[in-house]
């Protein structure tokens, strides 16, 4: 497959009066047309932002971009103007938003929002427009289409406002989805409900996606490919396969640990991952996981490890990466 999206040192910063805030501090990755790829990490550990920066979304001020390329279809998203990046909003790049009470617009009808931006970008009839917005939602598992297309948002439970937004992100036939934690705000069960949606509309429809998560359990099932962040950097990358069963970073390992598994006996006790994230704005030459890591060393304050190759695919910034499963053993 030919690489969609390739993202490539990017640095994303935010000024404020307790400092710089190094939010996404040089991470690179690709998106091959047609995968899944997961981005996982606990919340300020720069997932979102990396999407909105991909989007051209952050707000200055306080936010800006200073470093790197975002490539998109061959073509450098930061070079763009803003008239040209709001033709590839919702054309080529569409984006599912964590909440999607406060992503859709109350005083709105759904009916008019979907039709909206397919009037934007398509060359498309207010007949045909409300006819392909109502197969969209039926698509998208919501019954009744014709009449929901005039109901507003707080008409709506979660779930199914959640239903409209994919909706909403397929309606132009973009190449590539980003789902910012699109199940969030939902119950377990709905969770599953959405997340099986999105995967089986993406494969079918041939689009891209990368979803934002701190689940897990949404990689293991989801996603091709899953980097792991932490602290505004990618710390571990690999397949969904290469990051559950020969994880290479503590972290990774903190975050696998942390989650209840089927295949553990009754009573297997969860181990947290101690302490808290670091302050962003006040980070030092050394690991910033450090701190909170049990493997670490005295060169580990000294400088950051660059991402270590351990297997086709499969890379992981840690100095103990090649000693991590012997260590994990004794541990």
């Amino acid at each position: 497959m030919s690489k969609l999206l390739e993202i490539e040192n990017l640095q994303t910063q935010f000024y404020t009066s307790a400092g710089t805030v190094k939010a996404v501090d040089g991470v690179t990755y690709d998106v091959e047309g047609g995968e899944t790829v997961a981005v996982v990490g606990e919340s300020g550990c720069g997932k979102s932002v990396t999407a909105l920066s991909i989007m051209q979304l952050i707000p200055w001020p306080p936010g800006k971009i200073i470093g790197g390329e975002i490539r998109f279809d061959g073509q450098n998203l930061l070079e763009l103007s803003e008239d040209d990046m709001r033709n590839v909003r919702g054309r080529d790049i569409a984006m599912v938003f964590q909440e999607p009470m406060t992503s859709l617009n109350p005083v709105l009808s759904i009916g008019l929002q979907l039709m909206e931006t397919m009037q934007q970008h398509m060359d498309i009839s207010d007949e045909d427009a409300r006819k392909r917005a109502a197969e969209l939602l039926q698509k998208c598992g919501i019954s009744e289409p014709e009449r929901r297309l005039d109901q507003y948002p707080h008409h709506l439970s979660g779930g199914m406002r959640q239903r409209v937004m994919i909706a909403l992100s397929l309606s132009c036939n973009p190449k590539l989805i980003v789902a910012d934690e699109p199940t969030t705000a939902l119950d377990v069960t709905i969770q599953a409900q959405i997340l099986e949606l999105m995967k089986s509309l993406t494969k079918e429809m041939g689009v891209a996606l990368i979803v934002i998560t701190h689940n897990l359990g949404v990689v293991a099932r989801y996603a091709d490919r899953v980097n792991v962040m932490y602290a505004g950097k990618i710390i571990e990358t690999g397949t969904a396969e290469q990051i559950y069963h020969n994880p290479r970073h503590p972290y990774t390992l903190g975050l696998l640990a942390s989650v209840p598994r089927l295949d553990q006996e009754r009573g297997t006790k969860l181990i947290p991952i101690e302490g808290q994230p670091p302050d962003l704005s006040r980070l030092d030459d050394g690991c910033s996981f450090r701190p909170r890591c049990r493997f670490a060393q005295d060169r580990c304050a000294q400088s950051f490890p660059e991402l270590t190759n351990i297997e086709p695919g499969h890379e992981a910034r840690c100095f103990r990466s090649n000693e991590i499963q012997d260590l994990r053993e004794v541990s």
